[in-house]
């Protein structure tokens, strides 16, 4: 029987070029076919990320909040759906014609003309607003690491809505949507700014109006170590990631119904790889020298910066200028994390260094290999980005923390958030081990490395 059905399954992929030839299957039809389906596939990519994101989180929060950051990422991707149909995608297309932003209302599909035979909007609609909407529930992700262990739940969840209904699809429709930003020339292929570091800018302000968590910085610069629960669940967190992002970069290719998408769509998916490899290794290399040791952490934000840098401009380098890409951005991570402890920015998964740094570094870097780009043009695109985000993702903080409360108390912060927030425990059958010095639990310290951690706190467990 499986020898049979692998038979079968190899005679139709062999009839399928004749079936697109046949003359009841138009070459048009064919095409609007595999785009539809390139959307869809890799829209459900992009998706997956939505657990390499949970599961990463997870390993680098500690184990008292792991339940809550499980809620808090599936719970996102909810809301991230639901605004993006009521306002998200009609502020990022609907009739932007150039300007600033599009329109309110409902989306709905119109797929009326492909009904009656005409292929030429190229893709069902509704495939196009399932890929467009997982982008929106990737720049939420971002911050809920940052911000991690402190913020209230549903505080939490209702800058989501805000930042997915609003502010996303707003800064989204100057690039994507045919704004002033895309007049002007700015190249942003699946993200580095208009997604990365958009996440990057709204959780560098939520981590600011937050604070940093209790007991982590001491007198005299001192970092206190948090240590994550679970390394191997953050490792697999990241080879997810690093799988749904073939879908992110190869899936804005927007389009796999003739050869020429289809040879794009495999250099960018061999570039993003390469962009993974080099960061990774480069992260490694520079932790070694700095550090005398490797962190694992370190080399799990080193693959994800390495993502992240190519993500604006998969599409034009080379492979050996996609490992440099890549490169650079595993060197600004291990350099990024001390810097924000220094300004005492408290980032519990690294989120800031990897996809702010690195989503500026990305977006800067595509006149390198794209002769189309301009230095000046990406970076009034980066800088407008940060603006807008910066601004109304405060206003939107700070109206959160004046009103409904922002942080939770001290003491919930002691106990941890799955107790407090949720009632119940990711490891009931396990002990919370605890730290000296602030007593505060266990946690994790993303991207620092161990000996950095070793020379910067003399904690011990007891």
């Amino acid at each position: 029987m499986k020898k049979s059905r692998i038979a079968m399954l190899a005679t139709l992929m062999m009839t399928l070029p004749a079936l697109a030839m046949a003359e009841d299957v138009p070459v048009s039809e064919m095409s609007y076919i595999l785009n539809t389906f390139s959307f869809l596939i890799m829209g459900v990519l992009v998706m997956w990320m939505a657990a390499g994101f949970g599961m990463l989180e997870s390993g680098l929060v500690r184990s008292k909040n792991v339940a809550t950051i499980c809620l808090k990422n599936i719970s996102l991707f909810g809301i991230a759906g639901i605004l993006f149909y009521l306002t998200g995608y009609n502020l990022m297309y609907a009739g932007v014609d150039g300007g600033f932003v599009g329109s309110f209302g409902l989306w709905a599909a119109d797929d009326a003309a492909a009904l009656a035979g005409d292929y030429s909007s190229g893709y069902a609609a509704a495939s196009d607003w399932f890929f467009q909407m997982v982008f929106c529930g990737a720049a939420c992700s971002i911050v809920s690491g940052c911000v991690a262990e402190r913020i209230k739940l549903w505080s939490f969840l209702l800058f989501c809505a805000i930042l997915c209904g609003i502010i996303y699809p707003i800064q989204g429709s100057w690039g994507w949507g045919g704004g002033w930003l895309s007049e002007m020339g700015f190249v942003d292929f699946a993200g580095s700014t208009i997604v990365h570091s958009v996440g990057g800018w709204a959780a560098l302000t939520g981590a600011i109006i937050l604070g940093a968590r209790k007991g982590k910085y001491g007198k005299g610069g001192r970092v206190n170590p948090m240590p994550g629960s679970n390394i191997p669940m953050a490792t697999l967190g990241t080879f997810i990631l690093w799988m749904g992002w073939y879908g992110f970069n190869g899936g804005s290719v927007l389009a796999l119904g003739d050869a020429a998408s289809a040879i794009s769509m495999s250099n960018v998916m061999v570039n993003t790889n390469m962009a993974a490899c080099g960061g990774m290794i480069a992260a490694m290399a520079m932790v070694q020298i700095l550090y005398k040791k490797v962190d694992v952490t370190m080399a799990l934000n080193g693959a994800l910066a390495g993502l992240v840098s190519i993500t604006a401009g998969p599409d034009s380098p080379s492979l050996g200028a996609a490992v440099l890409i890549g490169a650079v951005g595993g060197v600004l991570v291990v350099l990024a994390v001390p810097f924000f402890d220094k300004l005492k920015i408290d980032d519990v998964v690294g989120a800031l260094s990897v996809h702010l740094v690195c989503g500026i570094w990305g977006t800067m870097a595509v006149p390198f290999t794209n002769g189309e780009a301009s230095f000046l043009t990406q970076f009034i695109g980066v800088a407008a980005t940060a603006l807008f985000v910066l601004a109304t993702s405060a206003v939107v903080w700070l109206a959160i923390k004046y009103t409904v409360g922002l942080r939770c108390s001290e003491e919930d912060e002691y106990r941890g958030l799955d107790l407090s927030e949720i009632g119940m425990e990711a490891y009931p059958d396990f002990q919370t081990v605890h730290l000296g010095g602030m007593g505060s639990p266990a946690s994790s310290y993303a991207g620092a490395p161990a000996a950095a951690r070793a020379a910067t706190s003399p904690v011990r467990q007891n």
